[in-house]
């Protein structure tokens, strides 16, 4: 039996080089034998399902050792076609949002202006607008347009 694992480190970054928890993790998973598909918020790796449950453990020491404060794991069977993919990156996009509500203190619609400008600030530091429809989503959970949030990320730039 093949099976794929859909694994993210935490904290995540913005743009730039990947940071260091996640190139430890995929280069233990490449070194167990596993091939890797490694990504802006995640990694994807596949093989014989005996040797991939073996690796997951040194897959997320490395990742705790390089700097991880959260490794979130996700496993199918290859050719399992009831299942959803793998990627799940719309629930890594509300969990980013998540972990900015809870540090604001608050839902973001309910934000006074400077702070959905910093909510903006910090998703995009932490790579949400690397994200398909990243900006609609952020906006809807802002409670703003998506034209606002284009207007806090090009203020952000200057």
């Amino acid at each position: 039996m093949q099976l794929e694992a859909e694994f993210t480190s935490e904290p995540f970054h913005g743009e730039g080089p990947p940071p260091e928890h996640a190139v430890k993790a995929r280069d233990t998973a490449e070194g167990a034998g596993l091939s890797a598909d490694f990504g802006p918020l995640g990694t994807l790796v596949r093989g014989d399902a005996d040797a991939l449950l073996d690796a997951l453990p040194a897959i997320a020491r490395a990742a705790l050792n390089g700097g991880a404060t959260r490794v979130t794991l996700q496993l199918r069977q290859v050719g399992d076609e009831t299942s959803e993919p793998a990627v799940e990156l719309h629930s890594a996009l509300a969990r980013l949002i998540g972990d900015v509500e809870r540090e604001l203190g608050g839902k973001l619609d309910t934000l006074d202006r400077a702070a959905k400008q910093r909510a903006v600030r910090l998703l995009k530091e932490r790579g949400a607008f690397g994200l398909r429809k990243s900006v609609s989503t952020v906006a809807e959970a802002l409670g703003v347009t998506r034209f606002t949030v284009y207007n806090y990320l090009n203020r952000d730039q200057d």
